[in-house]
This record gives C-alpha cells, sequence and structure tokens, in this order.
C-alpha cells in the first residue's frame, strides 16, 4: 500500500542533525555574513521578517477533509468506500423525548391501511422516533439555540429552540452554519414595537430589513430583501413550510412585484430547480439555506448500512421470472423485445405523461428545465 509523502521541511524540524541544509532559519536574528565587501560599501541591513516557523510538524488534510468529507483507513471491506460529512457539532445524546413520538406500525414496511405495498424496497431499519419539527414558527420573540441535533426522519438537521420568555422548547430545520448559542427570532406577527424604537421610529423597508433579515430568522417573504437566499418555504398564508426543506437545498426571492396591481399579492421565487415560482406576499420563509449540503456526497459503503436505514435490495426486472416483471424470463441476458417498461407495464422511456397541456400552473412563471442533454449541448458548441 502506498504510503503518503513525508515532506523534508517536517523531517527538518523532527531531525535537523541529518538535514542541516533543510532546517528553517530564524528570520528574526540576524545571520552570520562573510561576503567581501568593496571599500566604501555599508553592508546590507539585516532582515527584520517575524518568523512563521510553526511549533508543530505539518500535517497535510486530505482533499476529502478538505471538501467537508470524512474517509477511513480500509481496516474492514465496509469501511473502504464508506463517505460521511463531517458533522462534529452534533448533539451526541438522545432527542429531548417530549418533541418526540415513536415510529411504528405497519406503514414502515410500506403498506397502507388496508396492508397491501404500495412502496417498494421499505422495511426492516433501526427503530425511530419521529422528531416534532416547527414548520410554521408563530412564536415570537427571541429564540437561543441549545444545540443542532441529527434526525433520521430526514437529511437535514435540526435545532433545538428555547424561548427566552418562557423557556418552551421547539425543533425547527437548521440553516448552514448555525450553532448553538445563536439567537434567532420569527417575525410572522409583525414587527415588534421595540425594534421599531430603536430605529428611531422608521418604517423603511430597508432599515428594518437589516434588523431582521438574519440566517435562521423566519420571516414574511415580502419583508425579505430581494436576491436574498431562505429556505424553508411556504406556499400560502397562515401556513407553514412545504418548500426547501431537504439538506442543501435554498430558494431565491427573486421579485416583490410592488410595482405591478395584478401581482402586488405575490413574490417570485426561483426554487433549487430553477422553476421560478409566484407564492403568497406573507407566506413564511427563513434566511439561510437547509443545513448538511454534504449529504448527497455520502457513500454508505456496505449494503448492511442501506437495512439499517429501513431500504431493502432492488431487484432488476432482468432477472426475474416472466411472471413476476414484463422484462422477466427468457435464456440468458433477454427480456423478449419489450420495449422498456416498469412492473406494471408504465413507459419508462417516454410516451406517459402525468400533466395536460390545457391544465397549467398559474403560479409557475418560469418552469423549470426539462429534457436537457448536457453531452449533446457540449458536442454542439465544439462544432
Amino acid at each position: 500500500m502506498l504510503q503518503p509523502r513525508i515532506r523534508p521541511q517536517t523531517l527538518s524540524h523532527r531531525l535537523p542533525f541529518l538535514y542541516p541544509s533543510l532546517a528553517l532559519r530564524n528570520y528574526a536574528s540576524q545571520g552570520h555574513h562573510h561576503p567581501d565587501h568593496s571599500e566604501g560599501v555599508p553592508p546590507p541591513p539585516p532582515l527584520t521578517v517575524t518568523s512563521t516557523t510553526p511549533s508543530q510538524p505539518y500535517v497535510r488534510e486530505s482533499d476529502s477533509e478538505l471538501n467537508g468529507i470524512r474517509t477511513y483507513k480500509p481496516r474492514t471491506p465496509g469501511v473502504r468506500h464508506l463517505r460521511r460529512p463531517i458533522n462534529d457539532h452534533l448533539w451526541k445524546g438522545r432527542p429531548f423525548k417530549a418533541l418526540t413520538f415513536p415510529r411504528k406500525g405497519h406503514g414502515i414496511g410500506g403498506r397502507n391501511v388496508t396492508g397491501h405495498i404500495t412502496m417498494r424496497h421499505r422495511g426492516g431499519g433501526h427503530k425511530r422516533r419521529i422528531r416534532m419539527v416547527d414548520f410554521d414558527r408563530w412564536e415570537p420573540g427571541k429564540h437561543t439555540v441549545e444545540r443542532i441535533e441529527y434526525d433520521p426522519g430526514r437529511s437535514a438537521h435540526i435545532a433545538l429552540l428555547k424561548r427566552n420568555e418562557t423557556g418552551k422548547l421547539s425543533y425547527i430545520i437548521a440553516p448552514q452554519g448555525m450553532r448553538a448559542g445563536e439567537v434567532v427570532e420569527s417575525f410572522r406577527q409583525g414587527v415588534p414595537q421595540e425594534l421599531l424604537d430603536s430605529l428611531g421610529g422608521s418604517t423603511d423597508a430597508g432599515m428594518i430589513a437589516s434588523k431582521t433579515a438574519w440566517r435562521g430568522n423566519c420571516l414574511p417573504l415580502h419583508m425579505i430583501p430581494s436576491g436574498t437566499i431562505v429556505y424553508c418555504v411556504g406556499l400560502y398564508n397562515g401556513k407553514g413550510a412545504q418548500l426547501c426543506r431537504s439538506a442543501g437545498t435554498f430558494g431565491m426571492v427573486v421579485n416583490k412585484n410592488d410595482e405591478d396591481i395584478k401581482k402586488r399579492l405575490y413574490v417570485d421565487v426561483r426554487l433549487k430547480s430553477g422553476e421560478v415560482r409566484m407564492i403568497h406576499r406573507n407566506a413564511c420563509a427563513t434566511v439561510g439555506i437547509a443545513s448538511n449540503s454534504n449529504h448527497f456526497r455520502r457513500q454508505l459503503g456496505k449494503a448492511g448500512r442501506s437495512r439499517w436505514l429501513g431500504i431493502r435490495p432492488t431487484v432488476r426486472g432482468l432477472a426475474m421470472n416472466a411472471n413476476e416483471h414484463p422484462h422477466g424470463g427468457g435464456r440468458g441476458k433477454s427480456k423478449g423485445n419489450v420495449i422498456s417498461q416498469s412492473i406494471w407495464g408504465t413507459l419508462a422511456k417516454g410516451g406517459f405523461k402525468t400533466r395536460k397541456k390545457s391544465n397549467v400552473n398559474r403560479f409557475v412563471v418560469t418552469p423549470r428545465p426539462q429534457g436537457t442533454r448536457p453531452k449533446a449541448e457540449k458536442k454542439s458548441r465544439k462544432k
């Protein structure tokens, strides 16, 4: 196995008697000069640069560590391809039990109320407790972040908040970069009078936004400046967050439509898919990006880790029998000259549409890009 290269600079600190020429010199002290100066030419002044020699040997971090992903030495086959996001700031203990309830029932195995399997490849897994996350955030006042926790029911992390006035605890989706000790606030019920008095009674939108549009604060969309990154975006007035709740997702407030009379009730928000959508101006949104943005870079490393998450194996239709899948049966790798389709006969490569052209969503300003072929576009650009 290849060992990492040892830098000579590191060896010069550890073994200076073996590498005298590589030993770093302290530039703060005057060196021994023996030049043959001519008459009338003064010697050069001593260098006064402060020494930057590190006290500890230089240890180079791997590229994956710099990208926020932790890799492991392959002491076992299960950790050879294991990749995990670095989340050393997470709470190591159990959740606040009063805000959780057990996840049980035959719904864990992908069954509906009649017991029929409606979602395949589900079942088993470790026991979990559902965290009750506050997506509405109607409680005004300042809340202090007690800790950041892992939630097995979602990809993003959650933050345990404690209201300063009453001490009430609640969970929210944590933004990227939030840590324990920070103070967040919700302005869904309006701007408090204390904040207006601190601004000298000014109702200027820019001055109010400079005090309210901070990371982790929940505001109505009309109070958020254009160009702000938001997550946990609501769709309707008076309801909780429904969009941009998974790890690393966010939207951007594009246009507030203040001058348009017909669209004054709506704010244009660009979603992560590229779609620009009109959302009610009083709908909620939280400033920031949903936490755990490196979630998509993870690699489970082994099949057993998927089983811990409640994910059962997926079998190809080509490997099944003829009575189990349209692609099954036959000798060898042959699907019997059948068009690619699902186990229920739905066409897999086009020919099956779910939306009618007449039923257009009027709240979509710019639809998300569909059917793009990056490789074909690159070839056309080269030509």
